[in-house]
């Protein structure tokens, strides 16, 4: 085999051009395959990013009413049925549920008209009751002041926290820390400004998205969820958020969470109201994205394996040639005793390494294209090591497919014959 190899290094070096010209139909297919399939992760990585954010593996489960979200009359405080309660248990069993990381459960209310600093209405914002895990959960900082420690929650402490988004809205100017905001009528003192860290946001790579990201957002006010009875007298359900440890499992966890906390429905009796929690499923909406992306790029791959197939016809062109320039080189090692299968393991050999050679050049010059192309065109790439591992071998395929042919002619030829051509 390594001789086969010798041999096969030997009779490309000894035919520069000729072998440069018959791989050139390898190079080039397996060139433009990389370079697309790089183009095609880029972009599905880069939906994913803008979708959920580089580092924010969160998951939002939220209970519904029938065919839509659960929705509480904010006027007068009324909700269509007996909502259900999440206990503690609840929660340990989706902190110990398979790729959880962490878990929050946490009251809401958005576009809330309830919060006001002084004579400013913090219209639009949101308000949100959370526990202990939530800041962890959903990936915020503390930029000034503190968070909420243990004892806020034994004691019932009304105390405040409030987005950065939320301070520039109610505070322009000022330090919130210290002052007092009322939330339902009830007096709350904001103890620290939180802000989420980048990774935990969509991803925004124009001016044009920050911008638009934004202008739509007014700002989130936190409270203790055990305080939320105090400013809100009446019965709201809680939702939950799970962190998993992976994007690939959002999908499977969401759905085991959701399943453990209707858990909570049967048994409250709510189910007749047609409660029911279910996950945000983001991953699905990536993957239909994806999945139109790639489609319209698979065709790419087709046509670009067309020269594949050019480049494998060349292939076996080139070695029927060689196989009549050396038709006397095969008759005289059979005639000294060569097998069959030495004199086509030979010629196999030096196909396949032709075009493996000419597919490792491919990999090269794809992966230094898919760069320029991302350069120039301003769309993301991503190198795929199982696409470059299977495009070498491929190319080795092409070699012995195309190659075999050529091999069993040179393996079939009658020795004397053979020593007899000129």
């Amino acid at each position: 085999m390594f001789e086969n190899i010798r041999l096969a290094f030997q009779g490309i070096w000894s035919h520069k051009m000729r072998s440069f010209l018959t791989m050139l139909g390898i190079i080039i297919g397996i060139a433009s395959i990389i370079a697309i399939v790089s183009t095609i992760k880029g972009t599905s990585e880069q939906i994913k990013d803008n979708l959920i954010g580089s580092g924010n593996n969160t998951v939002n489960v939220t209970l519904s009413q029938g065919d839509s979200a659960y929705s509480v009359d904010y006027y007068d405080g009324s909700s269509s049925g007996s909502t259900p309660i999440l206990s503690q248990s609840l929660k340990d069993e989706v902190l110990k549920t398979d790729h959880v990381e962490n878990a929050t459960f946490f009251y809401s209310r958005t576009y809330s008209s309830s919060v006001y600093y002084e004579n400013t209405s913090f219209q639009g914002g949101s308000i949100y009751g959370i526990d202990t895990n939530y800041l962890n959960t959903c990936g915020y900082q503390v930029r000034s002041g503190r968070g909420f420690v243990q004892a806020d929650y034994d004691n019932f402490r009304k105390v405040a926290l409030v987005d950065s988004y939320a301070a520039d809205t109610m505070f322009p100017g000022a330090n919130p820390v210290g002052k007092i905001i009322e939330i339902g009528s009830e007096p709350y003192t904001v103890v620290g400004v939180v802000r989420q860290s980048a990774d935990s946001l969509p991803n925004m790579d124009t001016p044009s998205d920050i911008n638009s990201y934004y202008e739509n957002v007014i700002g989130t006010v936190m409270i203790p969820n055990k305080c939320w009875p105090i400013s809100y007298k009446f019965d709201e359900p809680e939702n939950a958020i799970v962190k998993v440890d992976s994007t690939d499992n959002m999908s499977e966890t969401g759905s085991a969470v959701a399943k453990i906390l209707n858990k909570s429905i049967s048994s409250t009796g709510s189910g007749s109201s047609g409660f029911k929690y279910k996950a945000d499923d983001v991953m699905q909406r990536v993957k239909d994205l994806q999945d139109l992306s790639e489609s319209t790029n698979s065709q790419l791959i087709w046509i670009a394996s067309i020269s594949l197939l050019v480049g494998g016809i060349g292939v076996m062109n080139i070695m029927l040639v060689s196989v009549t320039e050396r038709t006397k080189e095969i008759g005289l090692k059979k005639a000294i005793g060569a097998r069959k299968k030495v004199i086509l393991g030979q010629f196999l050999t030096e196909a396949a390494v032709l075009t493996s050679v000419g597919g490792i050049i491919g990999v090269v010059l794809g992966i230094g294209l898919s760069k320029v192309v991302s350069k120039v065109a301003g769309s993301p790439t991503a190198i795929s090591v199982p696409a470059i591992i299977g495009s070498v071998v491929f190319s080795m395929l092409i070699g012995i497919i195309f190659g075999l042919l050529p091999s069993v002619k040179a393996a079939n030829l009658n020795p004397i014959d053979a020593l007899r051509s000129e």
